[in-house]
């Protein structure tokens, strides 16, 4: 995983900024805990402020840019924690799983350093209908079936949790891959799309060259006429919880 945000981090933390309404899903389920590991941590998205956090982060680039003030920061993986066992309330993690080595080993970290609770910001690639994957940019499916842990596979690994959709906002802030499903025409930008590590895995060119086509002849807009009316959608985004 660092190597990949060592050639894409650079600008990151621009482009991928925590969204306040999935920011208050994670809040919510982070209930009463008072401290807090966050793992792969990133530029330091959906930490609570409110909160004692312990950030996680092995990417010098993703660490460079946390901002004055956020949470302090120890450079490790999720499959090594450098804490104590039950050295925290609760340990939370989004939209990081599927770049750790071994995410089973990472999950049994984040479970043996918190004593009550585990979050997780994930994807679940069977409840996908995703019109960018689906029409343009089929190997990205193709890609999250090979890296995305299944979720019965968390289960086995883990025991039983909550699972919730995490419905994407038309006007997300957070740049990650679904959040522009309403504002089709950003997945052209360059810049927008250096943020979404999976681009940096497929050769998406002949995807986008058929997007900037149906985006100029129509063809979008009709096929996708009903999600313009859409505040939200259910891309496949889920917040797992599991209490201990």
């Amino acid at each position: 995983m660092p190597a990949v945000y060592e050639t894409i981090g650079e600008g990151y933390a621009l482009q991928r900024r925590a969204d306040p309404r999935i920011a208050s899903m994670i809040t919510d389920a982070l209930g009463d805990a008072r401290t807090i590991v966050n793992v792969g941590a990133g530029a330091g998205s959906y930490e609570p402020a409110d909160r004692i956090v312990q950030a996680v982060e092995p990417s010098d680039t993703m660490i460079a840019q946390r901002p004055a003030g956020a949470a302090p920061c120890v450079q490790a993986s999720a499959e090594a924690l450098p804490f104590a066992d039950g050295a925290f309330d609760a340990a939370m993690a989004v939209l990081t799983i599927h770049h750790w080595s071994d995410w089973r080993a990472g999950l049994r970290e984040m479970r043996r350093a918190a004593r009550r609770r585990v979050v997780l910001v994930t994807f679940d690639v069977e409840a996908s209908d995703f019109w960018l994957t689906r029409d343009y940019l089929p190997e990205l499916i193709e890609l999250d079936r090979r890296i995305m842990p299944k979720l019965g596979d968390m289960e086995d690994e883990l025991g039983a949790f909550e699972a919730s959709p995490v419905p994407v906002p038309h006007d997300c802030v957070d740049g990650f891959l679904g959040a522009y499903w309403r504002r089709p025409d950003i997945y052209l930008d360059p810049i927008a799309r250096r943020s979404m590590s999976s681009f940096a895995k497929i050769d998406a060119q002949d995807g986008l060259k058929g997007l900037k086509h149906d985006l100029e002849s129509g063809v979008w807009r009709a096929r996708n006429a009903h999600l313009l009316a859409l505040d939200a959608l259910d891309i496949g985004y889920r917040l797992l919880r599991w209490e201990f």
